[in-house]
């Protein structure tokens, strides 16, 4: 019969009548490498639901995991960074500042919100890997601090969520003070009694893991989490010798004293509440 068997060879569709999938509709695991659907990904709090990878998100899904439906008043949105130095490399750093600002619709790798959790108070600083690597300028230092005052003022938990590469070079000397700059604030935020989580996130490296990722009155990690100083690489360049199984995962830096523990993505909102209804009693 006609339908089993193709009659007219070389059919063929042209371009223009090709239909495509919209973008970000599909996603691929890095791990396992399976075809993930959007929606499919937001349920499961964007983690691969096949071998439990966590991907890599930024505050736009930590505030829809977080808040209680999604409701918060984000904080000091209008701040960006200056050209202090004046600094070019391949291209001039006020051009990548506004190209990275087109590309992800951000304004630095940090924002922060007042919202709810399990209507409950709480502060939320969330950095965004994909500005600039997620590096630590002035503007992160800034909004950091903002953020422990304004919890200090309204005497809210705060909620720090890191994910980065590490200091911003195109700030140079500005970026590092920013690690002591943020450390005297979480200071005063011990002094006046007001819990700091730290929840560390892949990857949480360089000075944030030098100053304010570690400095949380219980420090937290995601499963899997690149966590460290230097690279694996630069560390295995230096000291000439193979380094251990896991080095600087979350599991490892867990084993090792440096985290109070390891919570899954699915879990967060859940446990983070918990703290703070533990801390308020």
């Amino acid at each position: 019969m006609a339908w089993f068997k193709r009659n007219t060879k070389g059919i063929s569709t042209s371009t223009n009548e090709k239909k495509e999938a919209p973008d970000g509709v599909w996603n691929k695991c890095p791990n396992c490498k399976k075809a993930l659907h959007y929606t499919e990904q937001a349920e499961n709090k964007y983690v691969c639901m096949y071998c439990n990878y966590h991907l890599r998100v930024g505050s736009k899904e930590y505030f829809e995991i977080l808040f209680d439906n999604n409701a918060f008043v984000e904080l000091f949105p209008n701040l960006t960074s200056g050209d202090p130095l004046s600094f070019v490399d391949t291209k001039s750093y006020k051009d990548r500042i506004i190209e990275s600002a087109k590309k992800t619709g951000l304004k630095d790798a940090i924002r922060a919100a007042h919202g709810q959790i399990d209507q409950q108070d709480l502060v939320v600083a969330c950095m965004d890997f994909n500005f600039i690597g997620g590096s630590m300028g002035s503007v992160v230092g800034e909004k950091i601090a903002r953020s422990v005052d304004y919890a200090i003022e309204h005497k809210i938990p705060f909620l720090m969520i890191s994910k980065s590469g590490g200091a911003r070079m195109m700030e140079a000397a500005f970026s590092l003070m920013q690690m002591a700059k943020t450390s005297a604030k979480l200071a005063l935020l011990a002094k006046a009694k007001i819990p700091y989580i730290s929840l560390l996130t892949d990857p949480t490296t360089g000075g944030v893991t030098a100053s304010y990722a570690m400095l949380g009155d219980i420090n937290i990690a995601e499963p899997g989490a690149l966590i460290g100083f230097a690279g694996p690489r630069v560390i295995k360049e230096t000291i000439k010798k193979d380094l251990p199984k896991g080095f600087q995962t979350s599991e490892f830096v867990l084993e090792h004293g440096f985290l109070d523990f390891i919570v899954d993505r699915r879990e967060l909102k859940k446990k983070i509440s918990s703290f703070i209804k533990m801390m308020h009693n």
